[in-house]
């Protein structure tokens, strides 16, 4: 019997993962992906966060069908299906090795823990984290003096870590509660009826052509890059330096989401075409690396909203969108802990006057990003077909900087005023982009409703729309159908306004409310989430100075 067609167990595939292997399902397949990590263009972390799960879905909406027939070659055999998922080993799921002595599987309800991993169950984010955290806390605050305000001092830790954590777990538990009541049941036979109806949705776009590129729309687009290129060099010519960056900027704004639709090989399709596209226009006339995005990206679109693993909601210090931020969590992404410290107490109790003159400079933090990815040679893919991808990019940053740095801003340019302004106003015109990359999400659900939850309801439950007309498409590069863009993000983005009436349909089908706002009452929906979040701290300080002060002046009571 060839190796392909060997059946595992599902206690069989927990032992391959105890001992380090990384397995995903597909389609009933069991693949074993250890050797393609370091090949993978989109980076190893959107890999890791599928290990033991079901990833059909994923992969299918990430990968074109010939690379869905490449992965072929990593097929070890089969199992039952439907498969029961794990939590993956990177989101803490833990996992017994075939040797252990524990029960078996058969021993356990499915239902019996929603993060189940077998007879192991992973330490809850909510409610084991924290202790762990708080216990560390406490026995820093220890001064080697047991004085009367030392013991008060640590007990007011010790209790104000205990309030601060029930806080944040009635808050969380508020927030699953009130996704469960509005979304399918997660049971397997409701979130089976919701991936059946999606595949149905998937398959019904494809018999409509809507996966098919309309070339004729980037002439279009290419015709704006050239008007507004024209304009900023002859603004320029003439000396009209702020009106000259104005049109930079608004060309790079637009830029960026041709560099966003080649990331997701949503124009041509093929891999090293959309590539050289996203390479050549984010770094030779953007400064970024497109590189960085893919691996940033793809992993937001797989757990999407989630506040350890989203790199897309991970601002700390500057920005949270819930109270999990408060508790120092760590992020599998960057690998640190984003920790809630003094500067975050205060930038985050004013997150929401801050929002856009933040944003306004998030250019600047997108070279640190792409320069970080570039230098750092562990991130970036070293073999496979984008093992070359990195010094084409290395080389584009390089022109960058010439002609913008040197011949725009140093030659072009002729006083230090003249050029600082020019330099900060190119690069806050893009902040618009920023503004409409958080809008989609910053105001939904960042709970994690378990490991048996589909893709598809993940992904319109952390996910809105805004509502413009159509003419105004251009200037949101659609970004204005998140929703659609994160169920089908291969789909080109001059299709997405026809799929979307489809969309609504397969939700008012499922039962899937989906959400889509004014581009103003989105605004206003995320500034008032950054409000409330920083309005949580503001509360536990006065809370805490309160409680400082009974413990010194000797009113407290147990």
């Amino acid at each position: 019997m060839s190796h392909k067609n060997r059946w595992w167990s599902r206690r069989e595939i927990e032992g391959l993962i105890a001992d380090g292997r990384k397995i995903i399902i597909l389609g009933g397949q069991v693949l074993k992906v250890d050797t393609w990590l370091p090949y993978h263009p989109g980076g190893d972390k959107s890999i890791l966060h599928m290990i033991g799960r079901d990833a059909t879905d994923e992969v299918s909406a990430f990968h074109s069908k010939e690379a869905q027939d490449y992965m072929q070659k990593y097929v070890i055999g089969v199992v039952d299906e439907p498969w029961e998922n794990f939590l993956p080993p990177i989101q803490g799921g833990t996992f017994r090795t075939l040797a252990s002595k524990d029960d078996d599987d058969e021993t356990l309800s499915s239902d019996e823990d929603v993060n189940s991993s077998g007879k192991s169950t992973p330490p809850s984010p909510v409610f084991e984290a924290e202790e762990k955290a708080g216990s560390a806390r406490q026995r820093r605050t220890g001064t080697g003096t047991d004085t009367p305000v030392s013991r008060a001092s640590s007990l007011f830790s010790s209790e104000h870590e205990q309030e601060h954590s029930k806080f944040t777990e009635a808050s969380v538990a508020h927030a699953i509660s009130s996704d469960i009541s509005n979304y399918p049941r997660l049971d397997k036979k409701s979130q089976a009826d919701v991936v059946s109806k999606y595949r149905q949705l998937d398959e019904r776009l494809h018999t409509e052509g809507l996966f098919d590129c309309p070339y004729s729309c980037y002439a279009v687009e290419f015709g704006r890059y050239l008007v507004l290129f024209a304009l900023f060099r002859t603004f320029l010519h003439y000396e009209y330096y702020i009106l000259s960056s104005l049109c930079l900027g608004l060309l790079w704004h637009l830029l960026a989401f041709t560099v966003h639709d080649a990331g997701h090989l949503s124009i041509t399709h093929g891999f090293h075409t959309d590539s050289c596209i996203g390479m050549f226009v984010a770094a030779f006339l953007g400064g970024l690396s497109v590189g960085w995005w893919k691996r940033n990206h793809n992993v937001h679109h797989i757990v999407t909203n989630s506040p350890e693993h989203d790199p897309d909601i991970q601002h700390m210090p500057f920005f949270a969108i819930s109270s999990r931020f408060f508790d120092s969590l760590r992020s599998t992404y960057y690998d640190r802990v984003m920790k809630f410290d003094i500067v975050s107490r205060v930038l985050i109790k004013y997150q929401h006057y801050l929002y856009y003159p933040l944003l306004m400079m998030g250019r600047f933090n997108l070279y640190r990003l792409a320069w970080s990815y570039l230098l750092d040679p562990a991130q970036a893919p070293r073999k496979g077909p984008a093992w070359w991808h990195r010094y084409v990019e290395m080389a584009g940053q390089v022109v960058f900087w010439y002609w913008f740095g040197y011949r725009t801003l140093y030659l072009s340019i002729p006083t230090w005023s003249s050029r600082v302004a020019f330099l900060f106003v190119s690069h806050m015109v893009t902040g618009g982009l920023h503004v409409q990359l958080t809008l989609s999400h910053f105001a939904m659900s960042s709970a994690h409703l378990g490991v048996h939850e589909s893709f598809a309801q993940k992904m319109i439950r952390t996910t809105m729309d805004v509502d413009c007309p159509p003419w105004l498409d251009f200037v949101h590069g659609g970004l204005n159908f998140q929703v659609v863009h994160h169920l089908f993000p291969r789909l080109p983005r001059h299709n997405l306004r026809r799929a979307q009436k489809h969309v609504k349909e397969f939700c008012d089908d499922v039962g899937i409310p989906y959400v889509i706002f004014t581009f103003t009452h989105g605004n206003k929906e995320v500034i008032s989430r950054l409000g409330e979040v920083a309005d949580q701290v503001k509360l536990w300080e006065e809370c805490r100075k309160v409680a400082a002060k009974d413990l010194v002046e000797g009113r407290h009571c147990h």
